[in-house]
């Protein structure tokens, strides 16, 4: 990935910096601001040696974060930001070259890498492909100033293209029907996100309404397939309207307060309560207030991954095996996206997992529920990982390989 400084540059700078260790007292204070220099050069360098070697680990490894911890002595959430550096790396080569050299910093780079959080995947890339353009902004500034430079130019381009992009989805809603080779209708469709998350809200409340004492016996096994079929099923129930309230399903706004952070912190912003909006992107505010204007609010309150409080029903025992709203909201409070560390995929697009199995008599109560992505619903039932919760939900991963991995508490604020 990089072919800045060779090792012959590293190792003279090196030599500098040992020279000027060597007798402190006898070097010059000119002398040391340039050992001080090389050495931040040779960081430098380093940064961007792990980041070539992190990159590969993570195109190699199914849980790359484990690999990298276990490497550097470090936790799961460091190895989660330095494989977000080094993608950033790999989609912004010369930030890479620029790294090695040392005329930027792996500081530079967590700031580009943190203004793309907020920007859609288009954005994103749109930023990303300016990078050559604005490198020189970045290798004559500080950390801090490029970081407010390049924050100024992420919610520029957040800021030109939110309504221009609704408006671009909605003319691209279609709906795509066609009968296949064994006589099945299969139905393909894109919705804008206003638009989806009202049509999802009313199949998750047709499923809560028609499924919640009892899965039907034509559910498959597999816990994915098997809330997909829930929907088509509740998708019938509603075009006939047959069992099925034909009340509007309503999207929710969920306001988080963390308890903890407001007696663990003296700064403001912590204690402020967190709004965890319906829509997993970007809209124009004033389409958000909109759709608030409708909504149903709930308030969660956390501590130190501990529901204090949710509303409604939060244990079902062994009633059912399908999560209520109410247990997929209280989860919200704790969780951002998948469970796993370094996992971004949102919440919404995850399943509640049993962590005793229910197929092993687990209940369906919320200690005992793990949003997890697809991807890593499978890796714990067809490739045997091993999950189990502490008494604040920190996270244990048992790998078929027999390494352990284990988490703190989820800290939705950090994901």
């Amino acid at each position: 990935m990089m072919d800045g400084m060779e090792t012959s540059g590293v190792l003279d700078r090196l030599r500098q910096v040992a020279v000027a260790r060597s007798d402190l007292a006898a070097t010059s204070i000119e002398q040391l601001e340039s050992a001080l220099a090389e050495l931040r050069g040779v960081r430098s360098w380093v940064d961007a040696s792990e980041a070539a070697l992190v990159s590969e680990i993570a195109r190699r490894s199914s849980f790359p974060e484990s690999t990298i911890s276990a490497a550097s002595r470090g936790s799961l959430v460091e190895a989660s930001k330095t494989i977000d550096r080094a993608r950033t790396l790999d989609a912004a080569p010369v930030f890479a070259g620029a790294l090695d050299r040392g005329t930027v910093t792996s500081g530079h780079v967590d700031q580009l890498t943190r203004a793309g959080v907020s920007l859609n995947e288009s954005q994103r890339a749109e930023l990303l492909d300016r990078c050559e353009e604005l490198l020189p902004v970045a290798e004559a500034a500080t950390v801090e100033q490029w970081g407010r430079r390049v924050r100024d130019e992420a919610r520029r381009l957040a800021a030109e293209t939110e309504m221009d992009r609704l408006e671009r989805q909605r003319r691209a809603t279609s709906l795509r029907t066609w009968v296949d080779g064994e006589g099945m209708w299969n139905f393909r469709g894109k919705f804008d996100p206003v638009t989806g998350v009202k049509i999802a809200a009313r199949l998750d409340s047709a499923v809560e309404a028609l499924f919640a004492e009892q899965a039907p016996p034509t559910c498959p096994s597999d816990p994915v397939e098997k809330q997909h079929h829930l929907r088509a099923l509740a998708l019938s129930r509603l075009l006939d309207e047959s069992g099925v309230s034909r009340k509007p399903g309503r999207s929710e706004f969920v306001v988080v307060i963390d308890a903890g952070g407001a007696a663990a912190s003296d700064d403001a912003g912590s204690r402020a309560p967190s709004v965890d909006w319906p829509i997993p992107v970007e809209v124009p505010w004033r389409v958000l207030a909109e759709l608030a204007g409708d909504a149903e609010v709930h308030a969660v309150v956390v501590r130190n991954g501990v529901v204090l409080y949710a509303p409604g029903s939060l244990d079902l025992g062994r009633t059912t095996r399908v999560a209520n709203r109410a247990q997929r909201r209280a989860l919200r409070g704790l969780y951002a996206t998948c469970a796993i560390p370094g996992c971004s995929t949102h919440y919404d697009r995850c399943n509640l997992h049993h962590i005793v199995w229910w197929r092993h008599g687990g209940a369906t109560d919320l200690d005992n529920l793990l949003p997890l992505c697809s991807h890593h619903h499978h890796k714990v039932h067809d490739d045997g990982w091993q999950l189990s919760l502490g008494p604040d939900r920190e996270l244990t991963i048992e790998l078929p390989d027999g390494r352990v991995m284990t988490t703190g508490p989820p800290n939705r604020r950090a994901a």
